[in-house]
């Protein structure tokens, strides 16, 4: 059955949308903060539970940027309030310069005309490629000692790998930072807590922009409940998901993470042509 919301095409097979809400929602939660690519695995359920519009894709993104203030509240507490201290002044400095990078990227991009891909094929590439490095940078660490700090060689890669992330999606947000900041020597753990707390300024501000472009009627959007409850779903799952990859990470590497990146990027190559 083929709907129309707002000028956007559905296909629900009898599903109820808000059912597709939740299942998307869930999706979004599980895979932002993993570095698998969410848009590659919102890209395989939107081929049967309908394509959304980019302000329901991106605005989503904003409940689980709210799992990981929660995750975080210790630390962004810390930071913050001890912004006096040295160390927390220069990490601040450090997130603050990668996410004026990405920013005004991507202010340049969106006036370029960057949007989300309608083809499936870079995305899939992109996620399919994302998963082979990961598992050949895993092999090249296997015997190198990695650093806890945070230089400023990382934070401006990292900035700029956010770049890579908006320019091919697919490739993943946290994939790509993570990947930069293990190739240029930081540890697992103080990589992935760079990433995530990078994402909460990053990801605030893309679903603000979407927001204030669909409330001056510029994008055609799913109704506004929908993206709601969709945030609410996505904000829950990826709670629980983040709190385990802090714990994944202390004792394990991301291979695995690559060897699921190459089967998902081959699954949407085969399945949605």
């Amino acid at each position: 059955m083929n709907l129309a919301i707002r000028g956007v095409p559905r296909v629900s097979f009898g599903m109820p949308d808000w059912i597709a809400v939740i299942v998307l929602g869930i999706i979004e939660g599980l895979t932002e903060f993993l570095p698998v690519s969410s848009t590659g695995h919102l890209l395989l359920a939107e081929h049967w539970l309908g394509v959304r519009s980019e302000l329901f894709n991106v605005v989503i993104q904003t409940g689980a940027v709210v799992a990981v203030i929660a995750v975080f509240a210790g630390r962004a507490k810390a930071l913050t309030l001890g912004w006096r201290q040295a160390a927390n002044r220069d990490y601040l400095a450090k997130l603050g310069v990668a996410f004026c990078i990405t920013a005004i990227g991507g202010l340049a991009m969106k006036k370029l005309g960057l949007k989300l891909p309608k083809e499936v094929a870079p995305i899939a590439w992109a996620t399919l490629v994302g998963g082979i490095l990961f598992v050949a940078v895993e092999a090249w660490l296997s015997n190198r000692k990695p650093t806890e700090a945070v230089t400023w060689t990382i934070a401006i890669a990292v900035g700029l790998a956010q770049l890579i992330a908006v320019a091919f999606p697919g490739a993943s947000r946290s994939g790509t930072t993570i990947l930069i900041a293990l190739v240029l020597g930081l540890s697992r753990s103080s990589a992935a807590e760079f990433s995530f707390l990078l994402g909460i300024p990053t990801l605030l501000a893309a679903g603000a922009k979407e927001t204030l472009d669909a409330l001056r009627g510029h994008e055609a959007h799913e109704p506004w409940s929908h993206v709601l409850l969709g945030t609410m779903v996505a904000a829950a799952t990826a709670f629980v998901v983040v709190q385990w990859l802090l714990g994944y990470v202390r004792n394990h590497n991301f291979t695995p993470f690559g060897y699921y990146r190459i089967a998902i990027g081959l699954a949407i190559l085969i399945f949605i042509r």
